[in-house]
């Protein structure tokens, strides 16, 4: 069997999807009526389809393609390391590690010490709760309905969303509603009335549990998933207060938000987020600090946790655990955001560009509900009826994204949303082009 050209690019797309559905099972899918768009290449912002069909890509695959496709100087990095050492089990030192790690810690801050690596976002968060039970000695973890932790078994059961349903095996989870604005559980009028609520229902969630029970409280920074939902002022603040009040340790979530994504390294540096400035005792992370050009993810870890397993064993680990490819491809990537000020073009991105288009197109178009986001990070809620906010249902939302596909947009759509979340190199051309497809797409609908 080979992998190689099959003739004309049209031949070898065929032949990508003919083997796909033959013999690929999908994650999160029914399959037998899938018919996934073929990806046959792809450069910054924008990929391609084996017909030459170009899509700027408003989805970052699955908001996780930061640096873009292709960057050539994390390539280069991996292929040099491809060159010097593929692999190496990580109870060895490696030089390709050992930089990547010191390159994340300076960019979470010096309350931080060590990196423990992982394959992905879903196991960095299983490794966090583990860590979280044994330094407290408590077994249950608290999280939102509306969030997105990972498919495996602790993360997915953590998860809000309805994913975890089928999937409730792991133990000691327990689930709060979490501030959100637009969407209310708490019949607020205003932000400031949501935090006060939400923080009080965590609160009497945290009492009627037993805060002694309790070993974290999960939160992803923005819950992304689940609808980019930016925290409203004071709430994280008030969440570590809680925290610390009950000997609760607070991990937060970066997975999605991390690393450019909101036009700071991290989300909660964000001080339009947390102008409080509070930090989290674990930090989880994946996607966007080496944009999935080799699957890498991580648990931060600030002294005083790191420390309690200086004399005692740490009861976990993974073969591919700071897998030297992945470490190069980390050191390669946030070097160029670095050099290039990626990270800032998220932010003026957001700030000059998507926030003010995106306000401007919910003028136009009443089926915009509201606009949420910061830097390189949207969400479009749409509504079939403003007044009542009645989500637009799956068929529309389904025949705006075939639209939009038509006119050379990616996007990414879940439920009643579409997420404007473009790679952090995205241009203020590409920016606006993505905005006048929306528009379009919006007044045809």
């Amino acid at each position: 069997m080979t992998l190689a050209p099959t003739g004309t690019d049209t031949d070898e797309g065929r032949r990508a999807l003919e083997l796909d559905r033959a013999h690929v099972f999908h994650s999160w899918s029914a399959q037998a009526a899938l018919k996934p768009l073929v990806i046959a290449g792809g450069e910054g912002s924008t990929v391609w389809d084996a017909d030459g069909t170009r899509y700027l890509d408003f989805s970052s695959q699955l908001v996780n393609v930061n640096i873009g496709h292709q960057h050539p100087k994390v390539i280069a990095a991996i292929k040099a390391q491809a060159d010097l050492l593929t692999t190496v089990a990580p109870s060895h030192a490696n030089l390709a590690r050992g930089e990547a790690a010191r390159r994340i810690l300076a960019r979470a801050g010096d309350r931080y010490a060590k990196v423990f690596f992982t394959n992905g976002g879903a196991d960095a968060n299983e490794n966090a709760i583990r860590l979280a039970r044994l330094v407290t000695g408590r077994d249950k973890v608290l999280s939102t309905y509306r969030s997105y932790h990972g498919n495996t078994g602790a993360a997915i059961t953590a998860t809000g969303d309805w994913r975890r349903v089928p999937n409730e095996y792991a133990r000691g989870h327990v689930h709060f509603f979490g501030p959100f604005p637009y969407r209310s559980e708490f019949w607020s009028d205003s932000p400031e009335q949501e935090t006060e609520r939400a923080l009080h229902h965590l609160r009497r969630v945290i009492q009627a549990e037993g805060a002694a029970s309790i070993a974290a409280i999960l939160l992803e920074t923005i819950p992304g998933t689940a609808g980019v939902i930016v925290p409203p002022p004071g709430y994280l603040a008030g969440v570590r207060a809680l925290a610390d009040e009950h000997g609760i340790l607070l991990i937060l979530d970066e997975v999605m938000a991390g690393f450019g994504r909101t036009g700071d390294w991290f989300a909660f540096q964000n001080r339009s987020i947390n102008p409080e400035g509070i930090a989290p005792d674990l930090i989880t992370f994946a996607k966007g600090v080496n944009s999935g050009y080799v699957p890498a993810g991580g648990v931060i870890i600030p002294p005083r946790i790191a420390e309690e397993f200086d004399e005692r064993v740490f009861p976990g680990g993974l073969t591919y655990s700071g897998h030297p490819l992945a470490m190069a491809s980390i050191v390669g990537a946030l070097d160029a955001m670095e050099e290039e000020g990626i990270v800032e073009n998220a932010a003026t991105i957001g700030r000059e560009v998507l926030g003010p288009g995106l306000a401007r197109l919910a003028e136009r178009h009443a089926v915009i509900g509201e606009v949420r986001g910061v830097g390189v990070f949207w969400a479009l809620d749409l509504v079939a009826d403003r007044d009542t906010r009645a989500p637009l249902e799956p068929a529309s939302l389904a025949t705006l994204k075939s639209s939009l596909l038509g006119r050379g947009l990616l996007p990414f759509v879940v439920d009643n949303r579409i997420h404007v979340v473009p790679p952090c190199v995205v241009t203020r051309e590409e920016a606006e082009r993505g905005l006048a497809i929306l528009d379009e797409v919006l007044g045809a609908s």
